[in-house]
């Protein structure tokens, strides 16, 4: 049980490092602050971060 909480928090720590926002972080944020919108499955998720990364599109909502 340890274990597996150190790696999340190793894989969370890395992707933010690389510039990987975490998606459950961003669920939250939306079930705070946006309950009108639709919760996107991860891969949507990935490819819209990855679009606003690379495209120029800008990274934050709020």
């Amino acid at each position: 049980m340890r274990l597996a909480r150190f790696w999340r928090r190793c894989v969370r720590i890395a992707r933010q490092i690389i510039g990987v926002p975490d998606y459950e972080v961003y669920i939250a944020h939306l079930r705070a602050h946006h309950p009108e919108r639709a919760i996107p499955s991860y891969a949507e998720f990935f490819n819209e971060r990855q679009m606003a990364r690379y495209k120029g599109g800008g990274g934050r909502c709020c």
